[in-house]
């Protein structure tokens, strides 16, 4: 029984720790920033967004550029208004919690559960836009093309496409308005690597200003203020 005790409190001392390392973490790492080219000149320019709801941030850019046409990849038609726009926003994150979870009192025990420990598939939720108002929730980052063509690839690879190299359409009715609509997606959601880590991860893939690593929107929206 005295053996049973001591290795329960060894257990329980290594779990705590473990989440005072994490929570460490969350608040120290986003503070440390890569990509600050704070001066730079950009001749050949455009601009992209970072979006949150204060929970998850999303890549807002042009729907068309000479570089890329998002519409011959998420066609307008996938989204309940079919209208075309001039914006469209990618968000990675878990499947279950983007398919099961409309509201936080949705929220089920095994639906967190597989979202921490990264037990889910994933999704991407493509949002179409026209109208982008910036704010403390929205900002505006301008950036080279040559930057923009990587973060197009970013994007464009962690969709999980089929064996025609189309992106996979996840038909459901848990949609969040007339125009967006859900996709398969590559990679594996965690505590580790949240929705904010993918999207960090793809500001630092275009060269612009990231934190060292972040599972929440603030350590994004830090270096943009």
């Amino acid at each position: 029984m005295r053996k049973f005790i001591l290795i329960l409190f060894r257990v329980v001392v290594s779990i705590i720790s473990l989440v005072i390392i994490y929570l460490f973490a969350i608040i120290i790492l986003p503070l440390f920033g890569i990509n600050n080219k704070k001066g730079k000149k950009l001749d050949d320019s455009m601009y992209i967004y970072i979006l949150t709801n204060g929970m998850h941030t999303d890549i807002i850019v042009p729907v068309k550029t000479d570089i890329m046409d998002w519409s011959k990849i998420i066609p307008y038609s996938d989204t309940k208004s079919k209208k075309h726009y001039d914006n469209i926003a990618f968000g990675w994150g878990d499947k279950g919690f983007y398919l099961n979870t409309p509201e936080w009192s949705d929220l089920k025990l095994s639906t967190a559960i597989n979202a921490a420990f990264g037990i889910g598939s994933t999704a991407m939720h493509v949002t179409f836009y026209n109208d982008i108002y910036l704010g403390e929730n929205c900002k505006q980052i301008k950036i080279s093309k040559e930057d923009y063509k990587q973060l197009v690839n970013y994007i464009k690879n962690s969709f999980d496409l089929d064996s025609n190299n189309k992106v996979r359409y996840i038909k459901t009715d848990a949609l969040y308005g007339e125009n967006d609509s859900f996709y398969e997606a590559k990679g594996t959601y965690s505590i580790f690597y949240t929705c904010n880590t993918w999207a960090a991860n793809a500001l630092k893939h275009a060269n612009q200003k990231a934190p060292l690593w972040t599972a929440t929107q603030q350590g994004i929206f830090y270096h943009y203020r």
